[in-house]
């Protein structure tokens, strides 16, 4: 017994978990995506379109273009990514370029391509197997799931920064006033103040009354009725700005950080994979250079693939289904002669 041997012992059943269950679970994860957005998406159209609405009808017009917009560009990437093969090198061909012997498949494995436990197969340009997309990220989908976190960060911030007054009025403020009008919609926005038995009127209302009886300084001045003063006032509204408060954010976060993660990578010309490789590789040797690393601007050209006439404006704002540059099987290193466009 010693200490490697205990290692391998206790690791053996997960390694063994996600060999017979992770493609299972991949679906569920899969499943959970799009209901979570879905979810989301159905909140806002039902609470915050009729809010904003209420308050600007023409910056409202400006916000469902442009959230639907993030729609587009969220689903078109995570359907992509999801469906598009990652990449495998061609079975029983003989490569010009191999780093290797795969000693799993017991084939030629071309650079930069790494060998994936869950899908069984070698992946061109591997960067992770992931249980969300149910999916390697490899060479033909990388490009699909990094943009898909990109647009998914920005429209979980469109939301965050749009709903951050209907969140602050129905998480912190419990207005009662509010519950006694969620019936009578016709008085949002309007002064309201107390009459002489203690309910809520316009102050039109208490202006026609009786002044001798009941004079204006008794009057009790309350705050405006407003529309996310309403929504408070309903518990299932409440619930639903609640659950999208905390999706969000947790989307913000978790996504977020894995958005500056992978725009470093693609910055230096590496997968995550590589990184830590290089990282190593650097630690052993001060003088390792990343041979892929063609410079920052051609490193973000390759990975979106804008050559040839394809520009960002079109190819990365808007969905496209551009193929990336090359073949996944060789690859231009900083030391070959010919320069790449």
């Amino acid at each position: 017994m010693s200490r490697s041997y205990a290692v391998d012992c206790l690791l053996e059943p997960i390694f063994w978990f996600v060999d017979n269950f992770a493609g299972s679970l991949g679906k569920v994860f899969v499943f959970c995506v799009t209901v979570l957005t879905s979810s989301v998406v159905a909140i806002a159209y039902w609470i915050g379109l009729p809010y904003w609405w209420h308050r600007n009808p023409y910056l409202t017009v400006f916000l469902v273009i442009f959230g639907n917009w993030l729609l587009l560009n969220i689903v078109f990437h995570y359907y992509m990514a999801v469906t598009t093969p990652p990449g495998h090198p061609p079975n029983g061909a003989m490569l010009v370029e191999a780093a290797g012997i795969c000693k799993k498949c017991i084939s030629p494995k071309p650079p930069r391509t790494h060998h994936c436990s869950v899908c069984d197969k070698c992946i061109l340009a591997m960067d992770h197997h992931c249980p969300w997309l149910n999916n390697c990220v490899g060479f033909f989908n990388a490009r699909y799931f990094y943009l898909y976190m990109a647009y998914m960060v920005a429209g979980v911030t469109f939301i965050i920064v749009f709903g951050i007054d209907i969140g602050y009025v129905v998480i912190w403020i419990n207005d009662p006033d509010a519950a006694t009008l969620k019936d009578d919609p016709e008085l949002i926005g309007h002064p309201l103040r107390m009459n002489q038995s203690g309910v809520l009127v316009p102050v039109k209302d208490i202006l026609e009354y009786d002044s001798e009886n009941f004079p204006r300084e008794h009057i009790l001045p309350t705050p405006l009725i407003t529309e996310a003063q309403l929504i408070s006032a309903d518990p299932w509204k409440r619930k639903a700005v609640f659950f999208v408060a905390v999706a969000c954010i947790a989307v913000f976060i978790a996504l977020g950080g894995l958005v500056v993660m992978h725009t470093k990578n693609i910055g230096r010309g590496e997968t995550s994979i590589e990184y830590h490789i290089n990282t190593t590789m650097r630690k052993q040797n001060s003088n390792f250079r990343n041979p892929y690393n063609l410079g920052k601007k051609k490193n973000w050209r390759k990975f979106l693939g804008l050559t040839q006439g394809r520009t960002f404006i079109r190819h990365v704002l808007f969905p496209s289904r551009h193929a990336p540059t090359g073949t996944g099987l060789t690859w231009h290193a900083t030391g070959d002669l010919e320069d790449w466009p």
